[in-house]
């Protein structure tokens, strides 16, 4: 399939899936005699993991650092059949990647936490505890 049958069919754009493989998540797709993009299942659940995990919260240059491993995660080596609807793979992204994205999302809380009180202990000096509503 084609990359904008492909991005249809996992819930991207054709350019997203051409900065995915820039960026190194995805090996660069097979292409026809015309030198188009050409993408096969293995590829598009390679893709669908990728959403995933981005809409985990997990950035692009987390899922870099385990390119190699995203085939995985999607419940099926590639060359195998479909998984089951619904299956996931083993956790294989690894406990660093998430580990390290927990502790920059805990420090952005405390950062947001400290800014916030400080914003209100600066709104109460001023005398307006209504935030000027």
């Amino acid at each position: 399939m084609r990359i904008g049958d492909a991005a249809a069919a996992v819930g991207a754009t054709p350019r997203a899936l051409r900065f995915y493989e820039q960026r190194g998540l995805l090996p660069p797709p097979r292409r026809t005699a015309a030198g188009q993009r050409e993408y096969g299942p293995d590829d598009l659940a390679v893709l669908r993991t990728v959403r995933d995990l981005l809409a985990l919260g997990l950035t692009v240059e987390d899922l870099r650092g385990i390119a190699d491993r995203l085939p995985l995660l999607t419940g099926r080596p590639p060359g195998c059949a479909p998984a089951e609807p619904g299956a996931r793979g083993p956790g294989v992204v690894g406990a660093t990647v998430v580990e390290r994205r927990i502790a920059a999302l805990d420090a952005d809380i405390e950062r947001l936490t400290r800014l916030r009180d400080a914003l209100k202990a600066g709104l109460a000096g001023r005398g307006d505890p209504g935030g000027g509503r």
